[in-house]
């Protein structure tokens, strides 16, 4: 996805940043819609989808996290927090409640650019080598990886757009397993042991959806010393 295709949704209560960020982001080819709370956010999802949602946390009334819970149950759009904590939990917290990517207050807009253009990135197309299978079956879960779509029986599975990246970084390699490091880069993250824990929660909230025990995983396993393996049936 490019630049001009992407439409933005920017939810911050202070409109100094609201402006400064609407305007920076306009400059470089989006489109851009802003809203100066939850609530307002929520009138606005009613009647349009966008391609990502930028979000601060600390908002009177809703704030971004429970905003953030709340969209997941029914919306797979990318969320990308603000937050003025700067502390590895409170920025753990925020992937755990579903969101895709943080960055801590004050920013450069430069880097919320690059976050931006990161998470919209199109991750490389899976292998179209023979020997790759089309279907990957994960006990009663399958994924399409042609399509980049999850099953379970009729029902599809939600991913969002993270975890949608990190099955096809794994669905190019089934059986082999893939570091820490190399799913930082893969995802267009910085590198450094916070975006490795990052990536780690991530896992966890993937498991969830494919394990049956996500506590003991049988299809996405951990493999010590060597980082992550997508294990299909």
């Amino acid at each position: 996805m490019t630049a001009p295709d992407a439409h933005l949704l920017i939810v911050d209560d202070d409109e100094r940043i609201r402006s400064l960020l609407r305007k920076y982001l306009l400059r470089n080819g989006f489109l851009v819609t802003a809203a100066h709370d939850a609530a307002h956010a929520r009138r606005i999802l009613a009647g349009l989808d966008f391609d990502l949602i930028v979000l601060d946390v600390m908002m009177p009334g809703e704030d971004g996290m429970a905003l953030t819970r709340a969209l997941r149950e029914t919306r797979d759009t990318p969320i990308l927090l603000l937050t003025a904590r700067g502390e590895l939990k409170n920025r753990i917290d925020g992937l755990e409640a579903g969101a895709d990517d943080y960055l801590a207050k004050p920013f450069e807009p430069k880097e919320l650019l690059l976050r931006i253009n990161a998470i919209l990135r199109r991750m490389p197309e899976a292998s179209a080598e023979s020997d790759l299978p089309k279907i990957l079956h994960l006990g009663p879960i399958r994924y399409d990886v042609e399509r980049g779509e999850m099953w379970q029986g009729d029902e599809p599975v939600r991913l969002t757009a993270t975890e949608s990246q990190l099955m096809r970084i794994f669905s190019t390699c089934p059986g082999e397993p893939v570091s820490r490091a190399k799913l930082v880069e893969d995802l267009g993250r910085d590198r450094g042991q916070a975006q490795e824990r990052a990536v780690d929660v991530q896992i966890t909230r993937l498991r969830r959806k494919i394990e049956s025990d996500p506590k003991q995983p049988r299809y996405l396993q951990t493999v010590r010393g060597s980082g992550y393996m997508l294990a299909p049936d």
